[in-house]
């Protein structure tokens, strides 16, 4: 737990707690996250940690305060029981109402700036919902697999533009098709309303460490939400510029600590053809200053080919070109230096959290490199050389040469 818990004065002069997670800049738009069934237990807590990594300071409110105070609840029998009799006994409206209160403390406070959102997961999903509609306060409202929505369309009219995103999954029996398909008819169509479904998943989808938990959709979700809240909310960070300080000490000063300063406190770093890097502060730093920074030849440059800059991540496509006058650990592990020169184009998708580097997953032909090297003797192979870095810096030079059959569809009808 990251964060502290702060007393919120609800409507009627009586207070109520909520977790208090502070954006990583100091200051930042402020979120309130409205919980599942089971309360502000640390699944809730460990959320508002990541989106205060993403810039944002969040509020989590006690929402079941009426019922029962404190309630932090995990997911095994007897709690999943107790969690949906809190759950049957919940009064929406005075949620909505608490959530409002929630959204005015988090406005007065020190550390929220600029405008307010709301997020929410199951129970919380609806209430996210509402409070959309509700709230004209919230400028943007997130809700995954809501529970009920689709018996509360008519409150939609009240969103007024604002921006609502609804994340629904394929599998999830408490919004079964019925449910998600009286959504998207009578919200799909609304200004400002994004609505995605996640086939092959259930309900929970997102919660980690969950049964349900299903990485890719989860983290494709809150890579939608992040884009969602950026453009309504912000912060703005300028990602080309926090990239190309990374890349400056790797290639550059070869500045280890600086690299990873660039970083969250958890990075982690894929080369996917070799399965180099490494995840983690500790691992990925070893990797850097033994295997990595240090160790690349002195000619090795990139030249940029394109990028794409998206809320939160960057894809980059690039050459990179090099003497192979040492053995590169992390590009061609185990293999002595042959001094001949490699051209390979490259891609690499490069994922924030806030201002800070998250990971890098980037991607090459290995093929192309083996034959450039002499360990891969493309002939009868639909393998290449250089020849593919080439091509993509001059695209009019021949396609097809892999290709034995493309010689017979000359001429003929197109």
């Amino acid at each position: 737990m990251k964060g502290r818990y702060i007393q919120v004065p609800a409507t009627t002069g009586e207070l109520f707690q909520a977790y208090l997670a502070t954006s990583v800049d100091g200051r930042g738009p402020g979120i309130v996250l409205c919980q599942e069934i089971f309360g502000v237990n640390q699944a809730m807590r460990e959320t508002a940690d990541l989106l205060a990594e993403e810039g944002y300071t969040v509020l989590v409110p006690d929402l079941y305060w009426r019922q029962e105070r404190g309630v932090d609840l995990g997911y095994d029998e007897a709690d999943f029981a107790r969690a949906f009799s809190l759950y049957q006994g919940f009064d929406e409206a005075l949620g909505v109402e608490d959530i409002g209160a929630t959204l005015k403390a988090l406005d007065a406070l020190d550390a929220c700036e600029g405008e307010l959102g709301v997020v929410g997961y199951c129970l919380g999903g609806k209430l996210a919902y509402l409070a959309g509609c509700r709230l004209p306060q919230v400028a943007c409202a997130v809700g995954y697999y809501g529970v009920g929505i689709e018996k509360a369309l008519h409150e939609a009219e009240g969103l007024g533009g604002r921006r609502l995103v609804l994340h629904l999954a394929e599998l999830d029996a408490y919004c079964p098709a019925e449910a998600r398909e009286a959504i998207q008819t009578a919200l799909g169509r609304l200004p400002g309303v994004e609505l995605y479904v996640y086939p092959g998943v259930d309900h929970a989808f997102a919660r980690l460490g969950g049964h349900h938990y299903r990485k890719s959709a989860a983290l494709l979700a809150h890579e939608r939400s992040v884009a969602a809240l950026r453009r309504t909310l912000g912060p703005d960070y300028n990602l080309s510029a926090l990239w190309e300080e990374h890349i400056r000490h790797e290639f550059d000063t070869r500045d280890v600590p600086a690299t990873m300063a660039t970083m969250v406190d958890e990075p982690y770093v894929n080369h996917i053809p070799t399965m180099t890097g490494g995840v983690g502060q500790r691992e990925l730093s070893r990797f850097y200053r033994y295997h990595f920074v240090h160790g690349n030849p002195e000619d090795m440059a990139l030249t940029p080919i394109s990028r794409t800059v998206g809320a939160s991540q960057i894809v980059d496509e690039f050459i990179m070109t090099f003497t192979h006058d040492r053995e590169v650990d992390w590009l061609l592990p185990g293999v002595a230096p042959t001094g001949k020169r490699v051209e390979i184009p490259m891609l690499g998708v490069v994922k924030f959290r806030g201002p800070k580097l998250y990971h890098e997953h980037i991607y090459w032909d290995q093929a192309s490199v083996l034959v450039q090297i002499g360990l891969l003797d493309p002939s009868g192979l639909p393998v290449a050389g250089r020849e593919t870095a080439q091509k993509l810096l001059d695209e009019s030079l021949p396609s097809n040469t892999l290709m034995p059959s493309w010689p017979t569809s000359a001429g003929k009808p197109v």
